[in-house]
């Protein structure tokens, strides 16, 4: 089994990737959004992969997080979702959303990716929900932003304990859980705010 792949990025196409190692050039298939996060050709790269293999076709997928292959690997064990669909998923919703999506049965934003349709994104949330869990959901995103994603307004313990509760006191509002994470995210929190205090910003960035 191949867990990653290190070496230098000679190839990028619509589909994937080219990369280098020990004299071997590895075709690599990845989602577009990581296409788009790519250093340009030439400079080293560290993909973690998945190696699928049937009796027709073997594929090697990479991804740039191990939360990216994570969540990729959980999708293809959704009856009817092969690789080629859970690329697509990862293409148009980024691991995070994916999540809440789910969590907050939000059928509308799973069905954004290409060739889901609403049947289609409804299995999923049926057959990955029991498999997730809201805090499991909070805590990953949070090591995601420090991983190098963008910095959420607001940082620290304090922050992330008032950004939960804020969040989960808008999906108990009857919003869906991609949506208060997003208007949580963009809000401020300054020294000495509250979780009702974010609610009340959220809500007005919400009406």
């Amino acid at each position: 089994m191949i867990s990653y792949i290190k070496g230098e990025l000679t190839e990028v196409s619509e589909e994937g990737i080219t990369i280098e190692a020990n004299g071997l050039g590895y075709e690599v298939r990845m989602p577009l959004s990581s296409l788009d996060s790519l250093p340009r050709t030439g400079s080293q790269l560290k993909v973690y992969t998945y190696l699928y293999v049937r009796e027709d076709a073997i594929g090697l997928f990479g991804f740039l997080t191990r939360d990216d292959l994570k969540v990729f690997k959980l999708l293809i064990t959704v009856n009817g979702i092969g690789p080629k669909g859970a690329l697509g998923i990862l293409s148009a919703i980024t691991p995070d959303d994916l999540r809440f999506a789910v969590l907050s049965d939000d059928v509308k934003t799973i069905a954004k990716a290409p060739g889901i349709g609403n049947k289609t994104a409804s299995k999923l949330i049926i057959e990955l929900k029991d498999k997730l869990k809201l805090e499991d959901a909070f805590e990953q995103k949070l090591i995601n932003q420090m991983e190098g994603q963008p910095p959420l307004k607001g940082t620290g313990s304090v922050a992330a304990d008032i950004r939960k509760e804020a969040i989960e006191a808008l999906v108990v509002l009857g919003y869906s859980a991609t949506d208060a994470a997003k208007v949580v995210r963009n809000t401020e929190i300054k020294e000495g705010m509250t979780s009702e205090d974010v609610l009340k910003q959220s809500l007005k960035s919400l009406l």
